[in-house]
C-alpha cells in the first residue's frame, strides 16, 4: 500500500510534463487531473471558475490568453538546436510569434541563460510586455557557432479566460481555514507541482474527518494575478470568515521546513505553523520582508488576511529554483511525507485549539478517574507529567498553542491528554478568551 508521500509524489509526476502558463489549456488540463484525484463525496464542493480576459481586478487587468504550437531554433543545416518539445522551459512564456532568420549576434539578444549555473535552463516569462525569447544553458550558448539561425515561434494571443478551482468542505462553523496554491508554471517539480499535489491529499484528509469544527476552503490559482482576481471578488467574505490561512509552495524537497510570516507575524496562522515546525526540530523562519509568493497579495495593507506561506526549502533559497534542475529528482516521497505530516498535524491542532480552563480548584483527584497511578513511588509522576503540566496552565488565558509552547510538548502528544480531560468533564473550552 502506498504511503501518503508516495501518492503525492505520483500525482506531482503526472502533472509535471504539462505546459502551463498564466492561463490556458495547460492550466485546465492540470485542474482536470487534480480533480480526478479528489475523493469526491457529498461533503466536497468543487467549483471551476473562468474569468474573462479584460476583466479589471483591483489595479490589474486579466490579460489575453496565449497558446503556442511549435517553437524552435534551427541552424543553417536545418538541425534544431533548441525545441520546446524537448523541454518546455526553452521558450520565454508569452512570447510573440516570430519566423525569421538572424545572425548569431542578433540571436544572442533573445537568449536567456543562468550565468552562475552553466548547466541549467532558466525559467523566464514576459506576461505583461510583448517580447520573444528562448532559454538555454550557458554552456550551449557559449558554444554557438557563427552563422544564420532560424527562429520560429508559432504562438497566438486571444480573448480567453483565467481559470481556477475552488474546493469547499463545510464544517460546523462558518469560520474558515484557508489553503492556497498555484498552477501556472511549466515543468518545475518543487516550485510548481508540489503544492497542488499536496493540497489534493489534504482535501482528501479533511473530507475524511468527522465533526469538523471549521469550514475548509482550498484554492488552485495562477500565482499573483489569480490571488488578486479571487480577492477582488471575495475579499469582504475572506476578511469576515478566515481564521487562519496557508499558502503552499515548494513543499516536496527534504532539505528544510520553512514559514514566511504575515506582515506583523501576529496571527493564529503564524502562531500555529511556528508551533508545529518548532516541535519538529530545525526549521527556517522568514519575515514578511523575505516574501515572494502569494502571501504578498493576501497580506497587502488593505487586505491584511491571516495567511502565511509554508515551504520545505523556501523559494529563491535553493539553486534549483526556477530552473530545469527543479525536476522530479529534486523532490521525493520522503519530502512530500514530511509536508503532509506537518499539514495534517496543523489541521488537527487547529481543530482542537481552544482556550482551556480546568473546572476544579487545586489539582483534580485524577486517581479516582483512572488518570493517575494509585501507588505513590519515585518516578510515577513522570507518566502523567504532560497531563499535569497541561492542567497547570489551563487557566482560560492560554490556547492550545500557548500551552504547548509553555510546557514544550508537541500538540500531537497533548491531544490524548485533552481527550481524557474532556471525557472526564474536567475542562471547559472557549473558542475565544472570555474568562
Amino acid at each position: 500500500m502506498s504511503t501518503d508521500g508516495e501518492k503525492i509524489y505520483s500525482l506531482a509526476k503526472r502533472i509535471f510534463p504539462i505546459y502551463r502558463c498564466l492561463m490556458g489549456d495547460g492550466v485546465r488540463e492540470t485542474l482536470d487531473i487534480l480533480e480526478e484525484n479528489i475523493d469526491v463525496n457529498g461533503q466536497i464542493r468543487i467549483s471551476r471558475i473562468e474569468v474573462p480576459s479584460g476583466t479589471e481586478v483591483f489595479d490589474w487587468t486579466i490579460p489575453m490568453e496565449w497558446s503556442v504550437g511549435e517553437a524552435y531554433i534551427e541552424n543553417e543545416n536545418g538541425k534544431r538546436i533548441l525545441d520546446i518539445r524537448d523541454n518546455n522551459l526553452c521558450l520565454v512564456g508569452y512570447s510573440i510569434p516570430v519566423d525569421k532568420w538572424v545572425d548569431k549576434e542578433e540571436l544572442l539578444k533573445c537568449l536567456y541563460v543562468q550565468e552562475n549555473q552553466p548547466d541549467v535552463i532558466p525559467y523566464v516569462t514576459s506576461y505583461y510586455k510583448e517580447r520573444y525569447g528562448f532559454c538555454m544553458t550557458k554552456n550551449m550558448r557559449d558554444f554557438l557557432q557563427e552563422g544564420k539561425y532560424h527562429i520560429y515561434i508559432d504562438s497566438q494571443f486571444f480573448n480567453g479566460s483565467l481559470t481556477y478551482d475552488e474546493v469547499v468542505i463545510q464544517g460546523e462553523s462558518e469560520e474558515e481555514i484557508f489553503f492556497s496554491t498555484y498552477i501556472c508554471h511549466p515543468s518545475m517539480a518543487n516550485n510548481e507541482c508540489s503544492g497542488p499535489a499536496l493540497m489534493v491529499e489534504l482535501i482528501n484528509y479533511v473530507s475524511s474527518l468527522e465533526n469538523r469544527r471549521y469550514t475548509y476552503r482550498f484554492l488552485f490559482i495562477p500565482e499573483t494575478i489569480g490571488a488578486i482576481t479571487y480577492m477582488s471578488k471575495n475579499l469582504d467574505y475572506m476578511q469576515a470568515h478566515i481564521v487562519a490561512g496557508f499558502n503552499l509552495t515548494c513543499v516536496g524537497d527534504d532539505r528544510d521546513y520553512s514559514i514566511v510570516h504575515t506582515r506583523y507575524a501576529n496571527t493564529l496562522a503564524d502562531k500555529a505553523l511556528t508551533n508545529i515546525l518548532s516541535k519538529r526540530g530545525k526549521y527556517s523562519d522568514y519575515s514578511f520582508l523575505q516574501r515572494g509568493s502569494d502571501e504578498r497579495q493576501y497580506n497587502a495593507p488593505l487586505a491584511a488576511l491571516p495567511i502565511v506561506t509554508y515551504c520545505r526549502s523556501k523559494f529563491h533559497t535553493f539553486p534549483e529554483y526556477h530552473t530545469s534542475a527543479d525536476d522530479m529528482d529534486f523532490v521525493s516521497s520522503k519530502g512530500f511525507q514530511g509536508s503532509y505530516d506537518v499539514m495534517r498535524e496543523l489541521i488537527q491542532a487547529l481543530e482542537y485549539n481552544f482556550y482551556y480552563k480546568i473546572k476544579v480548584c487545586c489539582e483534580p483527584q485524577l486517581g479516582k478517574r483512572g488518570l493517575y497511578p494509585t501507588i505513590s513511588k519515585k518516578g510515577n509522576t513522570d507518566i502523567v507529567k504532560n497531563l499535569m503540566d497541561f492542567i497547570a496552565y489551563a487557566d482560560g488565558t492560554n490556547d492550545l498553542f500557548d500551552i504547548s509552547n509553555i510546557i514544550g510538548v508537541p500538540i500531537r502528544e497533548l491531544l490524548p491528554e485533552i481527550i481524557k480531560l474532556r471525557e472526564n468533564d474536567l475542562i471547559e473550552v472557549n473558542s475565544h478568551m472570555k474568562y
